[in-house]
């Protein structure tokens, strides 16, 4: 197995995408904004169309135009999500993206339809082989929006030299133990893609976590960072507490929307949401933003004394 990367320690940020309101794009400047925002709020990088950035609402060349533009922006690593339904679609991206000076890429089984282990390794297999020259290569295992990837597949790849490490989002701390098991005899990166797990995963071994909550609150997840690695189990437990609280919200809205208006009353631009919204999403997303405006000096009064 290959050695850990340690550009990909702490906190890293994935972000939403903002969306212009008159054309199913990308908004390019609110975009740079957005990542000005994280960058100078503590966190240690940029992920960039994961499935918190709403990847599958844009083609490629809207996708590679927008790397682009971020990484030449951004003063801190940016990991790109290349992830495609196709071994030709990811491929491009993940070319472009190398070209354009990504950090690290990462790569989901083709999404949609669901596929044996047997189709995902091949997948990533030839990969590796076919896209030349590039960033470190990590797996992404998200099993929401994809097929899981096995255990033993997880363990061949890494096996094979050609992946850096794995963003494990299942959310399963068990198997996130099991690989951590397997990092301590042959160390590789291993990231939590889970918010709800990622202070235990840290204090467990981990090397840091891509987060949806640190785009939009990358004070709170620097912070419990810092927490864990440093400071005492007091602090810990009430940044926890607080992120529990704002996971309670994003479960009740759809995808992304807690964070998009998280963004927005925090005077960062985010555009309208993909899928319009129906009666009652709208009135919690009132209740929410209510909530978030009380409760947000709070958190950023407990973040900056962790």
């Amino acid at each position: 197995m290959v050695s850990g990367l340690t550009s990909l320690q702490g906190v890293h940020a994935a972000l939403v995408t903002p969306r212009r309101p008159d054309a199913n794009e990308a908004d390019l400047a609110a975009a740079l904004e957005l990542v000005d925002f994280a960058a100078a709020r503590g966190v240690d990088g940029i992920v960039l169309l994961g499935t918190t950035g709403e990847f599958v609402h844009l083609d490629i060349t809207d996708r590679l135009h927008l790397t682009q533009f971020v990484i030449k922006r951004s003063r801190l690593p940016v990991t790109v999500n290349v992830s495609h339904s196709s071994l030709e679609g990811a491929l491009a991206l993940a070319r472009g993206a190398a070209s354009s000076g990504a950090s690290a890429l990462l790569l989901m089984p083709p999404y949609f339809f669901r596929y044996a282990q047997e189709e995902i390794e091949e997948f990533y297999l030839r990969f590796a082989k076919e896209v030349g020259q590039s960033p470190p290569l990590l797996l992404y295992n998200i099993p929401c929006v994809s097929t899981a990837i096995g255990f033993e597949t997880v363990t061949r790849l890494l096996a094979t030299g050609s992946y850096a490490g794995i963003k494990d989002s299942s959310g399963l701390i068990a198997d996130f133990r099991r690989m951590l098991a397997i990092k301590r005899q042959a160390p590789f990166t291993l990231l939590a893609g889970a918010d709800a797990i990622f202070a235990e995963t840290r204090a467990e071994g981990g090397d840091g976590v891509v987060s949806g909550v640190a785009g939009a609150l990358p004070e709170l997840m620097a912070a419990l960072d810092r927490s864990v690695l440093n400071g005492p189990d007091q602090k810990r437990g009430r940044l926890s507490v607080r992120l529990a609280e704002f996971l309670d919200w994003c479960e009740k809205l759809p995808p992304s929307l807690a964070l998009k208006e998280a963004l927005a009353a925090r005077g960062v631009k985010t555009g309208p949401p993909a899928v319009p919204l129906a009666p009652e999403a709208q009135r919690r997303l009132g209740e929410f933003r209510e909530w978030f405006i009380g409760w947000l000096p709070r958190m950023l009064q407990e973040a900056q004394g962790a």
